[in-house]
């Protein structure tokens, strides 16, 4: 009988590894599309303070971008339309609707955004472009638009008030806003007479005063 030897040595199994984990894909923030769209916007927007709206052109606008000419005209169509782009976007970033929950604190605010917006080039540009008559009718209807796209925005300021009760239930919203607006317009247009960093409080106070038949509410 022949002694058997020790069993041979296993070797120890190993667990497969597991597969890594693929690493997330990062994508740049807003995409191609957005850069070039802030970059043509951009560009509109020089021109309109540097050379006014009669100037601006799709060739020229495009250039300064470093974008084809195709590329602008694929996206906006028309230069009354990326006018019209140029001068919503600027206006809307310059001047935001505030919500400070008071009618007086929100009409303030609004003047005060105005005039820092009239103090910049683009806001000059544009509103020396405004007062101007237009005999091209595209042109004239974009400044249509515009105009009434910022007064329905701001014109929330004053059917939020008119809800808390703070002002009458008849108050003419456009009016409202001219007479607020107007002077700041005004004084931007003509340049006798600078904003004084009070006016936008003493104007919001006569337009208040004004709407409510003279009585503080």
């Amino acid at each position: 009988m022949t002694e058997e030897g020790p069993e041979p040595a296993q070797e120890p199994t190993s667990e497969p590894e597991p597969e890594p984990t693929p690493e997330p894909i990062r994508r740049r923030p807003g995409g191609r599309a957005a850069r070039v769209r802030q970059a043509v916007l951009a560009a509109a927007t020089e021109v309109l303070a540097e050379e006014g709206i009669d100037r601006l052109s799709i060739a020229g606008v495009a250039a300064r971008a470093g974008v084809n000419e195709t590329t602008v005209y694929r996206r906006w169509g028309s230069r009354e339309k990326l006018v019209l782009d140029a001068l919503l976007t600027g206006s809307n970033e310059g001047i935001p609707v505030p919500d400070t929950g008071t009618v007086r604190t929100d009409l303030a605010a609004f003047a005060r955004a105005l005039a820092g917006y009239l103090a910049t080039p683009t806001g000059r540009s544009v509103a020396r472009a405004a007062a101007l008559s237009s005999d091209d009718p595209d042109l004239a209807e974009a400044w249509q638009t515009f105009w009434q796209s910022r007064l329905d925005q701001a014109g929330v300021i004053v059917s939020r008030a008119v809800e808390r009760g703070e002002l009458p239930t008849d108050t003419d919203t456009a009016l409202a806003l001219e007479l607020l607006c107007a002077p700041l317009q005004t004084r931007c247009l003509l340049g006798h007479r600078p904003i004084e960093p009070d006016l936008p409080e003493r104007l919001t106070d006569m337009v208040l005063d004004g709407l409510r038949g003279g009585t503080k509410g």
